[in-house]
């Protein structure tokens, strides 16, 4: 639970209005919320972009000691020096799809693995400030011994880099997005109880 104990229920929306329909909806939204000091605030108005959830996995290989990850173009990046971002294998969940069923999909679409043991590790909004995001990371084990090259479905315009790095490779890496931070700090983190567990 929250400090405050604030929920949904303490949001009074007054108009939800479509204001973009494409890929993603964009929504302009006027409320009213529930203030610390006691009281309501005043009618407020803000844009959210409504995406479905989605889910990554960080890919692992025990014997090897090596991490999978992938490189591709994102335009969310287009503004910074780094428009090629180096990530988890991640997609969109369809419906009825689970976090699981997803990347062990994914896995194969994006890098040409297939997953063997794969484990939940965190639930979390990528960017509440103005998306509806959720995304769910998990960690997947596969043999990396011939994995690489590009990858992709060519019909979404996927164009995809398969990188295999050592453990202590991938912990130098100089991320610059969230999903890819978090999965690496996990990794520093559980590193050598993920080795024991899995069996090495």
């Amino acid at each position: 639970m929250h400090a405050s104990g604030f929920t949904s229920a303490d949001v009074a929306v007054a108009e939800r209005r479509t204001a973009y329909q494409g890929f993603y909806r964009l929504e302009t939204v006027s409320l009213r919320h529930r203030l610390f000091a006691g009281g309501a605030g005043p009618l407020i108005k803000r844009e959210v972009l409504i995406r479905p959830p989605a889910a990554g996995v960080l890919i692992f290989d025990p014997v090897r000691d090596t991490v999978l990850l992938i490189e591709q173009f994102r335009i969310g990046a287009l503004h910074t020096a780094q428009p090629w971002q180096m990530e988890v294998v991640a997609g969109l969940l369809e419906p009825g799809e689970s976090p699981e069923e997803l990347v062990r999909r994914e896995a194969q679409e994006e890098a040409g693995v297939t997953l063997r043991r794969v484990e939940p590790l965190m639930e979390f909004l990528t960017s509440p400030g103005g998306s509806t995001e959720t995304f769910a990371l998990l960690v997947g084990e596969a043999d990396l011994s011939a994995a690489g090259g590009l990858h992709g479905l060519a019909e979404e315009g996927e164009d995809i880099r398969v990188h295999i790095l050592g453990v202590a490779e991938a912990l130098a890496l100089r991320a610059t997005n969230a999903t890819l931070i978090l999965a690496l700090q996990w990794l520093r983190i559980h590193h050598h109880d993920l080795r024991r567990r899995w069996g090495i």
